[in-house]
């Protein structure tokens, strides 16, 4: 069985690497570390297929720096451990620090990251860790301030083009085969911005096709035979993000069947289950809003519900929510009224706050009228007082109103009554 085609073209050294040029092109920031000889520990937050492993692999090999390799989802804090103590036993005085790459680092639990803290620390090792989530979130904040985070991009339809060219004259199967690429736009737009996935679309396509002398690539037969071949849901890709549009405008629209059925394409394709969650949570808030205040509470429910009781039972809670938020009332007053918000902030800048609505810790604030005049709500009938709150400039601006549903009509007369 051949070597993938992914494989047998991965990048040996910068010269190579196609695509990040903001951070490896000449004269780049991270090119000119590299090229220095010395790099902090690193953190590489991108989506798949745009080159994390490839680089922490060519820049190993430019320092000529030791090189562990470590997979978060199946190595634990002994694994650390033990690379930690390679590292050290096997370094000498002047030499580049042992790089220690840990692929998917934001699935390492908060002890598996304090395990690598002091070795990051004391330069024992120089860490390059790979992410695919934001690593605000999923990194824990003493490592992550020491390391540098290097946001890589989705390869544009140059880079893939550059690719495309390369795979074909370059790889030594696919250059003794005549392949002449009629057209481009399915196999870029299956990519998805993914190096990886697009030599691999290629190669399928390229096998699909061996039938007689000359393989002719075009959009019709790259579309046909990925739908044909059982993996063609591809989280990552385009499809990836057909099928999650399809998802949530089947719920705006109030359809459950339909709904269940985008979602069901998502298990069977092995969809991230926290990606379906975190999409319903926008959801409730986004679609449903204050006709049904309850949908972003199941929401999170199902969030949470998910991280305790794992797969395949998961499914159960994604459908049940699914369903119960296709079936709510819809409202997009919420969305609305924050993007009016925004829009005149946008217009108008930064509007001094009313002194009334100050806050006046000190006697000097007081003094200069800081709070002066503000009527506390709880101490009048109904615990409520007529008083602006907005800057001047925008007295009587309205940025909320309320949809036709009952939760916001009553919302509606509360306010009518309340302000006239």
């Amino acid at each position: 069985m051949s070597t993938p085609l992914a494989e047998r073209l991965r990048p040996r050294n910068l010269d190579e690497y196609i695509g990040q040029k903001h951070l490896v092109g000449k004269g780049a920031v991270l090119r000119r570390m590299i090229d220095s000889g010395r790099i902090p520990s690193i953190i590489f937050w991108g989506p798949p297929g745009v080159g994390k492993t490839t680089l922490a692999n060519i820049i190993a090999n430019t320092l000529q720096a030791p090189f562990y390799k470590l997979s978060a989802i199946n190595s634990g804090v002994k694994d650390v451990r033990e690379v930690i103590e390679k590292a050290k036993s096997g370094r000498f005085f002047e030499a580049a620090a042992p790089i220690l790459f840990i692929d998917e680092i934001h699935r390492f639990s908060k002890s598996q990251q304090d395990s690598l803290l002091s070795a990051v620390e004391t330069g024992t090792i120089t860490l390059i860790g790979a992410t695919t989530e934001n690593p605000s979130f999923e990194v824990i904040r003493p490592l992550l301030s020491r390391c540098q985070v290097y946001v890589l991009k989705s390869m544009d339809v140059s880079d893939l083009q550059v690719l495309m060219n390369r795979a074909l004259t370059e790889d030594a199967i696919l250059k003794e085969k005549d392949i002449e690429i009629k057209e481009t736009d399915a196999l870029f737009r299956f990519s998805g911005g993914d190096a990886r996935k697009l030599l691999n679309i290629l190669e399928l396509v390229v096998a699909a096709e061996e039938t007689g002398d000359k393989i002719v690539v075009t959009d019709k037969g790259v579309t046909e035979r990925l739908q044909e071949n059982p993996a063609a849901y591809d989280k990552d890709g385009e499809m990836h993000y057909d099928i999650i549009s399809a998802f949530i405008k089947s719920i705006r629209g109030s359809d459950p069947d339909a709904a269940v059925y985008w979602l069901a394409r998502m298990v069977a394709g092995g969809e991230d289950p926290k990606f379906i969650a975190r999409r319903l949570v926008i959801s409730a808030a986004e679609d449903i809003g204050l006709a049904n205040p309850n949908a972003l509470l199941l929401a999170n429910a199902c969030f949470d519900t998910l991280q305790k009781i794992g797969w395949p039972e998961g499914r159960i809670v994604l459908a049940q929510t699914t369903i119960y938020l296709a079936t709510s009332p819809k409202s997009n007053s919420a969305y609305l009224a924050i993007d009016n918000a925004l829009a005149k902030v946008n217009e108008t800048g930064n509007l001094p706050v009313p002194l009334h609505l100050r806050n006046a810790p000190t006697s000097l604030m007081k003094e200069i009228g800081y709070g002066a005049n503000y009527k506390y709500s709880h101490d009048y009938e109904n615990n409520f007082v007529k008083q602006e709150y907005l800057p001047n400039e925008l007295k009587n601006t309205r940025f909320w109103d309320a949809q036709n549903n009952p939760p916001e009509a009553k919302m509606r007369e509360l306010m009518k009554k309340l302000w006239g």
